[in-house]
């Protein structure tokens, strides 16, 4: 405890002002801790499941408005929406039978992607994926 300089009035700790005199204590005012802004990685980490969740059911991220809010399931909400799109084109295209063997070889290679978006997003990276990673950004 401390006392007034100039009234001998007994203080509590960080008082800045004398309560019955109003001078001031000297006492150094008390800092609050600042809250730290949210980092990629902390963003990452808090959001891992969403983003998760996201190559699974894509719409889900968006309809809890959490691409929103993170920029890391935002990232990841997109690279699965693109996967979706590249499969329903490739279900559309395979009504042509010449090139219906195609879907041999594109099913494999979109679960390869699906498998390793899901990878990318529980080591917290925002890695494209190869070939359709880069192709065009659907949530801006």
């Amino acid at each position: 405890m401390a006392f007034c300089q100039k009234c001998g009035t007994q203080l509590q700790d960080g008082v800045n002002f004398c309560p019955d005199c109003g001078a001031q204590t000297g006492a150094a005012p008390a800092q609050s801790p600042t809250p730290q802004a949210a980092t990629p990685s902390n963003d990452a980490a808090e959001n891992k499941g969403m983003a998760i969740l996201a190559y699974f059911l894509w719409f889900v991220p968006l309809l809890a408005g959490a691409h929103k809010t993170s920029p890391f399931v935002k990232y990841h909400t997109n690279q699965a929406i693109i996967l979706c799109i590249v499969g329903v084109c490739g279900a559309i295209v395979s009504i042509v039978p010449i090139i219906n063997f195609l879907l041999i070889f594109l099913y494999p290679v979109l679960f390869v992607l699906f498998v390793m978006g899901i990878i990318n997003a529980a080591q917290e990276k925002t890695k494209p994926l190869p070939i359709i990673g880069n192709l065009f950004t659907i949530l801006q």
